[in-house]
């Protein structure tokens, strides 16, 4: 549905039952579009098993081709559609419609979303590109395709746009991007172009070997997330192109560099950072946030095990122990355990980390309705780099908001229990005292002590106590136990 909701001219046909129609709220309530999905539910009932489910889906596939016009029909069946064994793909193909016919097999129970996204793409490219690659280019500038992005992707209407802008600097035309925009007929143009850019690999590589192998289009596949990634990208498709990306690369319009070296921003040198995501995300972001922040990779994972071998190479270049799992149970426990200073993850390790009072950053799908912006907000690319800067270090308190902090944590009107101070003292809150511990072996003062470290660190500054008074044995924490923790812990 991803991909079918990316392009125009296109309609798929879902065999499903009634209640696993809830897909078009993904596309029309989080990510905003401004259309519905292209797609048309048989929606049987529990009273329809008894009957002809097969007439069902037949009378809704002339129905959707009469009403709709598509180009291309794609046609499958919900997870819970595969168990009645309706072969819709069949059925499609017998009622002999005036247009091409795609149907997708893919098993709901044994695969998951990313690789039903590309063998979708792949599907639909092996059925339009039938033609042989032209004997002779016709001439102009270089010509690429972009391969990958889809609807409901982690900003990938404004990476597309971006890497396109950067494409341009160095004279080279976009043919094609796909699936996101493209029409079948578009399709059909992918072999015209010179080479092959896999912006995301989870739904574009496997559509790119196959045009490799069919028309002989060499593929990029450095994915331009960061300073860094993107001069190496730039760089890799001027060799591949024979343009001159010198200039492009002496400008680098991007003020990560500078703002990461700020005196300011080197107060977050050496933070902890977990992150989690799709594996090209993820691994993108671990460079980023080494290299380039001056961050300490704690932890790095991925849920698409088919990049488990990507993801573990990653992680060795870290020190780190790779997790490649799809359990949030697993992911919390690894956060739980590193206690990072900052997360980098999906919306579900933004659940996470706030139940465990780490800030964190989105940076992966899946995502919520507030990591689609209505902005300007790419991911790759120079401009990407400035969004990745502010995305996630403003989470985080920076040097001179720490200093601040410190300086008027005793101050009347800065106080955890103080409301607005324009608000006037009608505004202040009761004093929140801090949960204790269940065996309530903190002493009063060490309680009043530890309410005097920020909130935002105030968390971790307790579980270290208590781990450190567990390994020393001490019954109870008092303010020695409190100062003695900080002293260890700061070696």
């Amino acid at each position: 549905m991803r991909v079918a909701a990316s392009m125009e001219k296109v309609h798929y046909v879902l065999h499903a039952p009634q209640g696993d129609t809830y897909a078009d709220l993904l596309f029309t309530m989080i990510e905003r579009g401004r259309k519905r999905p292209p797609v048309t539910y048989t929606t049987f009932q529990a009273r329809d098993l008894g009957t002809d489910t097969a007439a069902l889906f037949r009378s809704s596939v002339i129905a959707a081709y009469e009403r709709f016009e598509p180009d291309l029909l794609l046609v499958g069946a919900s997870c819970t559609a595969e168990l009645i064994q309706d072969d819709p793909g069949g059925m499609a193909e017998a009622i002999g419609l005036p247009i091409p016919v795609v149907a997708l097999e893919l098993p709901s129970y044994q695969r998951k979303e990313h690789w039903g996204a590309s063998e979708t793409f792949l599907a639909i490219v092996r059925r339009m590109c039938t033609a042989t690659r032209p004997a002779e280019r016709t001439p102009g500038p270089p010509r690429a395709n972009l391969l990958g992005a889809t609807a409901l992707g982690f900003r990938h209407r404004d990476d597309v746009a971006e890497v396109t802008s950067l494409l341009a600097q160095l004279g080279i035309s976009i043919n094609v991007a796909a699936p996101l925009g493209a029409s079948p007929a578009d399709i059909a143009r992918l072999g015209e172009a010179d080479f092959n850019i896999v912006l995301y690999p989870e739904t574009g590589e496997e559509t790119a070997r196959w045009l490799e192998k069919k028309y002989g289009q060499p593929a990029v596949r450095t994915i331009p997330i960061g300073v860094g990634a993107t001069c190496d990208f730039l760089a890799e498709v001027a060799a591949l192109s024979g343009v001159d990306a010198s200039a492009v690369l002496a400008e680098r319009d991007s003020n990560l560099p500078w703002w990461s070296h700020s005196v300011d921003s080197t107060y977050l040198t050496g933070k902890r950072v977990f992150v989690f995501g799709d594996a090209t995300h993820a691994i993108a972001a671990a460079r980023v946030a080494r290299d380039e922040l001056g961050f300490e990779v704690a932890g790095l994972g991925c849920y698409n095990r088919e990049f488990a071998r990507e993801l573990r190479a990653a992680a060795a270049l870290y020190g780190v122990e790779p997790l490649i799992t799809d359990d949030h149970l697993e992911v919390e426990a690894r956060i739980a355990e590193l206690q990072p200073e900052l997360v980098l993850g999906t919306q579900m390790e933004r659940h996470i980390a706030k139940r465990l009072g780490i800030p964190c950053a989105v940076i992966s799908s899946p995502a919520h309705v507030q990591d689609f912006p209505a902005r300007h907000s790419p991911q790759m690319g120079f401009e990407g780099a400035n969004v990745l800067f502010d995305d996630w270090v403003h989470p985080l308190a920076m040097g001179l908001e720490e200093h601040l902090l410190a300086m008027f944590r005793d101050d009347f009107e800065f106080r955890d229990d103080a409301g607005a101070s324009h608000l006037g003292p009608a505004s202040f809150a009761p004093q929140r005292e801090d949960t204790p511990a269940p065996d309530n072996r903190w002493t009063q003062e060490a309680e009043a002590e530890l309410r005097k470290i920020p909130f935002f660190v105030r968390g971790k500054a307790r579980r270290n106590t208590e781990a450190f008074a567990l390994a020393e044995g001490r019954s109870a924490i008092d303010l020695a136990t409190l100062y003695d923790a900080k002293a260890y812990h700061g070696r």
